[in-house]
């Protein structure tokens, strides 16, 4: 990703383990999402436009210390995000809050 300062990042994980080519980021203003090892793909959120936030935790999840942050947003391309499989779920929620 760009030369842009980050509030927080991860990257999707399974097995609780980063071995994904989904990275997650959070800029002062932005969300971004980018997919793909050879050919990538980038998605971004202005953070003005996140209208809720909700947690999920299963519990093969909660086995692995992961968790997924549900994202609505009224943007037109990405009106719903999920940020999977993410590490310290219930913090990273607080720190999106907060940005929002």
């Amino acid at each position: 990703m760009a030369n842009i300062e980050y509030l927080w990042s991860d990257r999707r994980r399974r097995l609780g383990l980063p071995l994904s080519f989904t990275r997650y980021a959070l800029s002062s203003d932005r969300l971004f999402l980018e997919t793909g090892m050879l050919s990538t793909h980038c998605e971004e959120i202005l953070l003005y436009r996140v209208r809720d936030l909700s947690l999920t935790i299963t519990l093969g999840q909660r086995i692995f210390g992961v968790g997924t942050i549900t994202v609505q947003s009224s943007d037109k391309s990405l009106p719903v995000l999920e940020l999977k499989n993410i590490k310290t779920p219930r913090d990273t929620k607080e720190i999106i809050h907060q940005a929002v």
